[in-house]
């Protein structure tokens, strides 16, 4: 699925939305559009995903139709349309650099981070030599200009994070992300090394989920990012998803707490670290 396409099955699902909530309150189009004071058309065009409905639209249609506490979803769901997926050749036609320069801002105003990965350590938590693999990769794959350095750096200052200010970092593992050889054996080792250093912070919560873990109620899911209650970032194959409307945080915060149960921590957790480092051999 392409970006525009996602954009246009949003945006028309948004006003299958619509539809229904007006239909619910017993309005037909043309009565709506009278009501808000409208051009009778502007309602099939939002219904039919053909225009954008604004803020202050939103505001109208949930009024007329009663449904005054479905505004911020709404507004919400539409401020999302537009900005949910960007694709990776937008983001890194430049570089890598400006990519990891662009999420800055979301980082350093973020105060409750959790996060689940089944085939990756998170971020902050890397070692400068594993995002050095990891960003050479996707250089190499995405035939991208190089500034690999300028872009470790930035990840790599970006970890301060970890130690300013009254954070906290909650991050579920799958077994299977301490496992996957990102760099070779020594880079790896050392990645994990520093895991275990960093677990031992009191401001931060490592879980891993152990391979036998029953998976019946809940398997392995899309790496995500939960920033406080505000907004979801999802890696998707083709580009970078972002998640605002309240009810799909709250269906990842649901799904975040549902792997933390599968999660072991302390000591259990650091055998599973310990026992990848020595199966590195």
């Amino acid at each position: 699925m392409t970006s525009s396409s996602s954009i246009r099955q949003a945006r028309e699902a948004l006003g299958k939305r619509l539809r229904e909530m007006r239909k619910d309150s017993g309005l037909t189009a043309r009565e709506l559009a009278a009501r808000a004071g409208w051009h009778e058309s502007k309602c099939s065009r939002i219904e039919n995903g053909r225009t954008g409905p604004s803020d202050d639209d939103l505001r109208v249609w949930a009024l007329h139709c009663g449904a005054e506490g479905q505004t911020a979803d709404l507004i919400a769901t539409a401020r999302n349309i537009d900005g949910a997926y960007v694709e990776w050749r937008r983001m890194e036609r430049s570089g890598l650099r400006r990519a990891q320069e662009s999420v800055l801002p979301l980082w350093e105003g973020t105060r409750h981070f959790r996060a689940y990965s089944s085939w990756l350590i998170p971020g902050p938590f890397q070692t400068p030599a594993y995002i050095e693999a990891i960003l050479r990769a996707i250089r190499d794959r995405r035939a991208l200009p190089d500034d690999l350095e300028e872009a470790v750096q930035v990840r790599v200052d970006k970890q301060r994070i970890l130690h300013e200010g009254p954070r906290r970092f909650a991050v579920i593992l799958e077994e299977s992300a301490l496992r996957h050889r990102i760099g070779g054996t020594a880079t790896m080792a050392g990645q994990l090394g520093h895991l275990l250093s960093l677990a031992a912070l009191p401001h931060v919560s490592l879980g891993v989920i152990p391979l036998h873990a029953d998976r019946t109620a809940l398997w392995p899911v899309e790496d995500f990012w939960i920033f406080d209650e505000t907004q979801v970032s999802v890696e998707l194959v083709s580009a970078f998803l972002t998640v605002t409307q309240p009810h799909e945080i709250s269906m990842y915060a649901h799904t975040f707490a549902g792997l933390a149960e599968l999660a072991v921590y302390g000591a259990p957790a650091r055998t599973l670290i310990t026992a990848a480092i020595d199966s590195l051999g």
